[in-house]
């Protein structure tokens, strides 16, 4: 007498070997999908949005960038702490890769200390230095008090020399100590401790001001405003003129 068996009971060799495959492919597609895919979460995700979405670093650093040591970071604590607490400005330092959503570091620097302290009351008395690697360049947004404080002259300076010249060389730490250095003795009428000297002159050049940049954007729009007066209104001149004619 024969005896059945049941479906389930009886694998053909070629339903195992479809399965050994299938099970093989899954495996590979899991390791290339784990070998690829980016990191969840970690400094090396995060954008210039972050940042503008986090509210002000208890620390006064927010090292997006990833480029300040541990010295750097504890002589920040130190130096920015005890500066709030012996003359009521606070100063909160910003490294970022790089920034996709304002024309510059300077927009960038407003937006953020709009972000962090929304109303005059909140941001009068604070500062905050950005400084964007890839872009090699930084700038300082401050509240009224604060910028009354430490002066257009300093200010000037550590965007367009402290930050940008480290920044060439790749001396993040440097510029960023430099600048707060700068900012801090201002902020106590001590003596100015002074700007990097720079070799290459043609270099320092090159870096923009505020004020420049503002001007040039001003030129830009006003060029491409004539631009589309031309490209528009003279082709409709010509028209009107040759209808005329007719």
């Amino acid at each position: 007498m024969a005896v059945e068996t049941s479906p389930s009971a009886q694998q053909s060799p070629v339903w195992n070997a479809s399965a050994k495959i299938a099970s093989g492919l899954g495996a590979l597609a899991l390791s290339l999908a784990l070998q690829f895919a980016p990191p969840l979460s970690g400094p090396a995700v995060a954008t210039e949005y972050d940042v503008l979405s986090d509210p002000p670093p208890a620390s006064y650093y927010y090292d997006d960038a990833n480029v300040l040591n541990r010295v750097t970071r504890g002589q920040l604590q130190n130096d920015l702490a005890e500066l709030e607490k012996e003359t009521g400005y606070r100063v909160n330092v910003v490294t970022l890769r790089k920034v996709t959503s304002k024309a510059d570091a300077f927009e960038f620097s407003d937006e953020l200390l709009e972000k962090w302290y929304p109303t005059v009351e909140e941001g009068t008395n604070k500062g905050i230095v950005v400084l964007v690697t890839t872009q090699k360049e930084g700038a300082v947004a401050g509240g009224p008090s604060f910028i009354q404080s430490v002066g257009d002259d300093i200010l000037d300076s550590v965007c367009t020399v402290n930050l940008p010249v480290f920044a060439t060389e790749e001396k993040y730490n440097e510029a960023i100590t430099s600048s707060v250095k700068r900012l801090a003795a201002a902020i106590r009428k001590l003596p100015d401790p002074g700007a990097p000297a720079v070799a290459d002159t043609k270099r320092v050049s090159n870096f923009k001001s505020k004020d420049e940049t503002a001007s040039k954007r001003g030129k830009f729009t006003t060029a491409v405003g004539g631009l589309l007066v031309i490209a528009f209104v003279v082709p409709m001149i010509q028209f009107y003129a040759y209808v005329a004619k007719k």
